[in-house]
């Protein structure tokens, strides 16, 4: 299955949920914010929300400092 992946196009074996994916990546998701098709995903969501053939995800890590 294919979805684009921050512009670009990434392979997955099959379905799988935001949550699934970020731990995949080895990311932590606490400090992520997820844009599924334009749109963005609660954290609460991430685990609910599965992933299918063409959807484009971007995924954009938080930086604080000042």
């Amino acid at each position: 299955m294919q979805i684009v992946l921050n512009g670009k196009e990434y392979e997955l074996a099959g379905p799988v949920s935001i949550e699934g994916l970020i731990k995949g990546l080895g990311q932590d998701g606490s400090r992520l914010v997820v844009e599924l098709n334009a749109t963005i995903i609660s954290k609460e969501l991430y685990s609910a929300s599965m992933l299918k053939e063409g959807d484009t995800l971007e995924l954009v890590r938080l930086v604080g400092g000042g």
